[in-house]
């Protein structure tokens, strides 16, 4: 079984940066990650495996396998963030550099598991605009819905009666613009230590660690569970 440092390593290397030139590329940029989340990418199985391989290690009990998902994911994502920003990440404003798009990965990835644990279809685009919603946390989420950006929840979204396209693109557009605020601020962190790669790789790895946590957390509490789930 390969370890976090290894699927941390192969998301790097499987991702090239994406580079995007404005808000009408944000649903292009997210597609390629939601794929490799719920799909799989080089060694990194699929989400449906993924939330099977905790249902049978947590003996068929959902939300055991729920929070074994969520600190799984924690270690994969502190682990790619230290394998991508060892020795610092030159990127351009308009990039979503590897650790930002690996990250993502693991963190789709994440609530999609939990979303097919709580008995979500992940090919419903519904679901998968809930999922991206999930990236942003409730805090964000909720401010969005008090400032008229977005309409609901992501519950209501991937039970809603139809897709909304609009909606999408909007999540889409949210996501994207918060990565690359986030490649500022990393910037700013890693700049302290840019002379000393190992606590340069600290600091992403931290940042992805807790954020990833914080994303899982109310991915759990916003997801509900629909229908059973077999181990």
């Amino acid at each position: 079984m390969p370890s976090a440092q290894e699927f941390g390593r192969n998301i790097a290397r499987s991702l090239e940066p994406i580079r995007t030139q404005g808000p009408q590329a944000a649903g292009g940029v997210l597609r390629r990650v939601v794929e490799a989340a719920i799909d799989g990418i080089g060694r990194l199985p699929s989400a449906k495996h993924a939330a099977g391989k905790h249902l049978t290690k947590c003996a068929g009990y959902v939300d055991d396998a729920v929070e074994s998902v969520i600190e799984s994911h924690v270690m994969l994502g502190s682990a790619q963030g230290f394998v991508t920003n060892i020795g610092g990440l030159a990127t351009l404003p308009v990039a979503l550099p590897a650790n930002l798009t690996g990250v993502a990965v693991v963190q789709v990835r994440m609530v999609a598991a939990i979303a097919h644990l709580r008995g979500y279809d992940l090919d419903d685009p519904r679901v998968r605009t809930a999922l991206l919603m999930c990236l942003l946390g409730g805090e964000q989420v909720a401010k969005r819905i008090a400032e008229g950006k977005f309409p609901t929840s992501p519950l209501a979204v991937a039970t809603a009666p139809v897709f909304d396209p609009t909606l999408d693109a909007a999540v889409a557009q949210a996501v994207v613009s918060g990565l690359l605020a986030a490649v500022g601020g990393r910037n700013l962190a890693l700049l302290v230590t840019k002379r000393i790669p190992l606590i340069g790789g600290g600091v992403g790895a931290v940042m992805d660690g807790v954020a990833t946590h914080q994303i899982g957390k109310y991915a759990k509490t916003e997801l509900v569970r629909r229908r059973a789930l077999q181990a």
